[in-house]
């Protein structure tokens, strides 16, 4: 638990500079747009937040090194190889003029990086066809960047509300520091649980009351974090781990993106175009419409950070099978299904102002009635 500890105290000191220090200068760290389909905010806020996660992991790396507990070279390298996505995403929060392609392809070359650094590289699938298909090592190397760009890019895509996308990060990393622990991987999960802290030193400032964001810059380097560790997992324990695992844990922001990009291409828009009808934000507007007349920050802040727990509810529906069956791909595939169907069931009955009755039940319990 140093590891945590560390992480958590560096994190969240760094956050709490970064909110005096944006607000004291009132310049480009914060976020002054308030209107658009996914600005959810009353007042600016600074985007910084990935930095004091990055140096909350850095940190830890740091003093384990210097106390000479752990071989942590790898993990040296792969902050090195994370580099080029954080800084991507940092330049977008502070400048706001770097495209998704730039950004997208940034964190490719992240993940190319590591291909060559690492040999962070899928050699299996458990599926027949594409376990062929990466035999060959210039598929799987291309199927490595391609899956570590999109979940990069999905953790990014859910992060619409406080608390939202850093708890669903760090339960995605506790899963993996579990799976880590089972099959005797130290260094996977010294660097799942660097994660952990971090992101959990950050969250106290970001939920509920939203005093920093994490921005691209954040969500880029939590997204390529837990998708480089557990490609590692899998390279470092062959056969000991379905391959299908690390999906199940990261089931929901990967679906997530790519039913958005399904629904935005059968509506004739571009598949980065933003809009307000991902799930997160149906359930701000459609479940939680007890401050829809309310316009004061204080009510606003207060229905934002109460959508975070309808979709860490969901997360979990992924991360607790893949905990439970981490090595049993038959029972993972089922998972993986069943929670596609739940997924599309739910957000059929919201869309359609059909919300299923224990949404608007939890909603009771979690806020106080109006009088």
């Amino acid at each position: 638990m140093t590891t945590v500890l560390i992480a958590f105290v560096a994190a969240l000191v760094a956050s709490l500079l970064l909110i005096r220090g944006a607000h004291a200068r009132d310049g480009q760290a914060l976020d002054k747009q308030l209107d658009g389909p996914q600005k959810f905010h009353a007042v600016p806020v600074p985007r910084t937040g990935g930095l004091a996660i990055t140096w909350g992991v850095v940190a830890a790396f740091a003093v384990l090194s210097l106390t000479n507990q752990q071989d942590l070279r790898s993990a040296w390298w792969l902050l090195v190889c994370a580099a080029p996505a954080f800084a991507a995403g940092l330049a977008e929060d502070l400048l706001k003029r770097i495209g998704p392609l730039p950004r997208l392809l940034a964190t490719m070359a992240s993940a190319l990086l590591a291909c060559s650094l690492l040999d962070a590289v899928i050699v299996s699938t458990g599926i027949p066809v594409l376990d062929w298909v990466v035999s060959f090592s210039v598929f799987g190397a291309a199927l490595s960047v391609f899956a570590v760009a999109g979940i990069a890019n999905a953790v990014n895509i859910i992060d619409g509300f406080n608390g939202l996308a850093s708890m669903c990060a760090a339960v995605m990393l506790a899963a993996l520091a579990y799976v880590a622990h089972q099959v005797g991987d130290p260094l996977i999960m010294t660097m799942a649980l660097a994660g952990i802290g971090a992101t959990l030193g950050f969250f106290v400032w970001n939920f509920p009351a939203g005093l920093i964001f994490l921005g691209d810059g954040g969500a880029y380097f939590l997204g390529f974090w837990f998708a480089e560790l557990a490609l590692l997992l899998l390279v470092r324990n062959p056969g000991e781990v379905s391959p299908l695992c690390p999906l199940l844990i990261c089931i929901y922001p990967v679906f997530e993106t790519l039913f958005s990009i399904y629904r935005r291409r059968r509506r004739g828009s571009s598949p980065g175009q933003p809009d307000g009808i991902h799930l997160h934000s149906l359930i701000y507007r459609r479940v939680l419409r007890w401050a829809i007349q309310d316009r004061s920050a204080r009510a606003m802040t207060r229905r934002n950070s109460m959508t975070s727990p309808y979709l860490w509810f969901l997360c979990m529906l992924g991360v607790i099978p893949a905990m439970l069956f981490w090595n049993d791909t038959p029972l993972i595939t089922a998972a993986l299904a069943g929670f596609i169907v739940f997924y599309l069931a739910l957000y059929w009955r919201i869309v359609r102002f059909r919300s299923p009755g224990w949404l608007h039940a939890a909603r009771r319990r979690l806020l106080p009635r109006r009088v």
